[in-house]
């Protein structure tokens, strides 16, 4: 009934990636000060790591394809844990977000196979189960990061988060040997001849630089060009892709399928929404309420143990109901919870925040996998690593213009000083704006939700 190495290697793997992207978080105020630069210069971190996920996951799910599965896998796993043992001994902040964007590379190799090994090892009427594992993972990773991470900085300081890291990837690594071999299909040693080089360079300009424009809008009318130039060169990729004999992506996986679309669509927007709520609330806990990072990490904790509990359990229910409808229910969750979190001031009870913060992890559960499950039972097995490169790029697109957002809303409203220099009321007025911003976005993802079984 499935290999259970694999499901734990791409467990280890999902949550290891994500953790990486989100674990720094809380550490944002020791940076600062140990790298003595601005909060803005600090986001780089973050974003560098993001950015080059998102432009490289594609190709690598495409090379994975073609070649080997597994191979880009145990590649992928190997450099991640090389390069965050490298973190621990950096001294300069530049060295550090080039580490960090090298890491993005090796992270994009596993987004790309480890859910099309994982499926492919396990049936059909399975696949929503094994999801809502991977999925409980991920997004553990993506919020026990700052919790985890922000204990670790108060303890023994944020390089130890790089050294956990690194102990996660040799086990990883070791869990992953176990994928059996794999081989392309049969039709691909015909039909593969030619990569398509031309689309791989238009795919990865238009995503580093639409995403670095996006990122510092703020810098002036050179990050406007290369957003601009960004998009257009998306338009012109997916004109390519479409004439292309042999493209990177099937783009006419989105012009046949309105559920493949549509369930894309909600992902970007899910994401984008949602990504910057442990980073916004471990800034709130730390310089508003006056929690040491430690604290603040175990009052995060609530929301990433929700999810694990209720992602599995989700993703099965997948497997015997239309994903669409609970995917839809658990997103209208996330756009009540972020007006909620609007609404938190500086007397506001740390229940309060709590209990939203527990809410909003039910409705991560409840959207995530029942709507990657709708995602990949689109497409055909020989494209398991596209449509699985697909989901980590919207997951990571929607991350980098949501940390975007609120790099732009900061600068606007904090300007060059650093958060310990800043009025509570500029804090809570750049949070307010953010988190109405991003539930706004947020309904916008619901309508595409429902909108993707009509």
């Amino acid at each position: 009934m499935g290999n259970r190495k694999v499901l734990i290697a791409a467990m280890m793997t999902a949550f290891m990636t994500t953790f990486m992207s989100s674990a720094l978080n809380l550490s944002v105020p020791a940076l600062e000060r140990y790298f003595d630069v601005s909060a803005a210069s600090i986001s780089w971190i973050v974003s560098a790591y993001t950015i080059t996920v998102a432009a490289a996951s594609l190709p690598f799910g495409k090379i994975a394809d073609i070649t080997s599965r597994r191979r880009i896998f145990l590649t992928g796993i190997t450099g991640f844990g090389l390069l965050c043992f490298a973190c621990i001994f950096v001294r300069h902040i530049a060295i550090l977000i080039t580490l960090r964007a090298l890491m993005g590379c090796c992270g994009a190799m596993i987004f790309a196979t480890n859910n099309a090994i994982l499926i492919s090892s396990y049936p059909s009427d399975m696949r929503g189960k094994v999801i809502g594992y991977s999925t409980a993972a991920t997004y553990i990773g993506l919020t026990a990061g700052p919790v985890v991470g922000g204990i670790l900085n108060s303890t023994l300081g944020w390089r130890s988060i790089f050294a956990l890291s690194v102990a996660v990837s040799a086990a990883a690594l070791t869990a992953a040997s176990f994928a059996p071999p794999d081989k392309p299909e049969p039709h691909d040693s015909k039909n593969h001849k030619h990569f398509d080089s031309t689309g791989l360079i238009l795919y990865v300009f238009a995503i580093a630089s639409s995403l670095y424009g996006m990122t510092n809008l703020d810098a002036g009318a050179v990050s406007v060009t290369l957003l601009i130039c960004g998009l257009v060169a998306l338009v012109i990729f997916y004109r390519h892709e479409s004439q292309s004999p042999d493209p990177i992506m099937k783009v006419s996986m989105f012009r046949e399928s309105r559920t493949f679309t549509f369930s894309n669509l909600a992902a970007l927007l899910n994401y984008g929404a949602t990504f910057a709520i442990s980073y916004t609330i471990s800034i709130y806990l730390q310089v508003i309420l006056g929690f040491s990072s430690g604290s603040a990490g175990l009052l995060l904790i609530s929301m990433p143990a929700v999810q694990a509990i209720f992602s599995p359990l989700t993703g099965s229910l997948s497997d015997k109901f239309r994903p669409s409808v609970l995917a839809s229910t658990g997103m209208g969750i996330c756009a009540f919870t972020l007006i909620l979190f609007s609404r938190i001031g500086e007397t506001t009870h740390v229940a309060y925040i709590i209990f939203a913060l527990c809410l909003t992890g039910f409705g991560f559960a409840l959207f995530s996998s029942p709507n990657t499950n709708a995602i990949l039972s689109c497409v055909s097995r020989e494209d398991y690593g596209v449509a699985n490169s697909i989901v980590a790029t919207m997951r990571t697109y929607g991350q980098s213009s949501g940390m975007a957002v609120l790099s732009v809303i900061t600068s606007v409203i904090l300007g060059t000083a650093s958060l310990a220099e800043s009025p509570a009321t500029d804090i809570l007025r750049m949070m307010h704006t953010s988190f109405i911003i991003f539930a706004g976005i947020c309904i916008i993802g619901l309508f595409f939700s429902l909108a993707r079984d009509k």
